[in-house]
């Protein structure tokens, strides 16, 4: 049987949230593969027709992280 594992999108900011995901890559720190991270430019701007439209697209949650 197999274990449900949900589909993640997480929207970052790219000085804060996205920064510590990438030095945790450059720390070859792993997180789950299911996690989907979009950059953007700062996450106060984020319309939430986008985080509808990642519900749309099959995520099971949406993170937004600052």
């Amino acid at each position: 049987m197999n274990e449900f594992e949900p589909k993640v999108v997480a929207f970052c900011c790219q000085y804060c949230a996205y920064s510590a995901a990438d030095l945790a890559g450059s720390m070859r720190l792993q997180y789950s593969p299911n996690v989907r991270i979009v950059k953007l430019m700062c996450t106060g701007k984020v319309d939430v027709i986008h985080l509808l439209k990642a519900f749309e697209g099959g995520a099971d949650a949406v993170f937004v992280a600052g």
